[in-house]
């Protein structure tokens, strides 16, 4: 039984061998067809803008860095005024301190106290004000850059325009890609003509 069984596998195996050999013989691998490679295509320019440059030139910029500046060092100086008249009131309380009952002076105390959390929550809320509104003016700010570069793209098909700076992510970027000045003074002139209209 078992020779029964191996003589029918050896032929199984040579039947299946015969088909693949006619089935696959008629079929001649076609002739490889030569096919062109496409001319290079020109991409779209990747392109760069220095940011500390375009930061430090940029008229906008230097405008809203300087009204910021004024409102802390106008801040500082009333701040500094209110602790100033806060120290005085506090020298007048201590000097009068032996002439008031005890009432008078707890009541003097609690006033003066009641001036001091005033004065703190004021710089709080000042510096939040202060934080808020820099934070607004920073976000025009790259609103104005992202909404010219959107322009510019338009006419000059820009697929990137990277940010760099010095250390930053981009370890080296070559100067026929930069495109500050160019950006810079566009963005300028924007901005000039819109102060111009005001």
């Amino acid at each position: 039984m078992k020779n029964a069984s191996l003589i029918l596998n050896v032929i199984l195996t040579i039947a299946v061998a015969v088909l693949y050999y006619l089935h696959f013989k008629d079929h001649q691998p076609e002739a490889v067809s030569t096919v062109k490679a496409p001319a290079e295509a020109k991409g779209k320019a990747i392109v760069y803008v220095n940011v500390d440059s375009l930061l430090t030139k940029y008229d906008y910029f230097k405008d809203t860095q300087k009204v910021l500046e004024s409102k802390r060092f106008q801040l500082e100086n009333d701040l500094a005024t209110k602790g100033r008249n806060l120290q005085n009131k506090v020298a007048f309380f201590q000097q009068r301190a032996a002439t008031m009952t005890q009432e008078q002076g707890r009541a003097t105390e609690a006033s003066l106290q009641k001036e001091q959390q005033d004065i703190l929550a004021y710089r709080e809320r000042a510096a939040q004000n202060l934080a808020a509104e820099e934070q607004a003016k920073n976000k025009q700010l790259y609103d104005q850059i992202f909404d010219y570069l959107k322009k510019q793209n338009g006419q000059n098909k820009y697929e990137f325009v990277l940010g760099y700076t010095k250390g930053g992510g981009i370890l080296f970027a070559d100067q026929s890609s930069d495109q500050t000045s160019k950006i810079l003074a566009g963005l300028n002139k924007e901005y000039q003509d819109k102060q111009t209209k005001k």
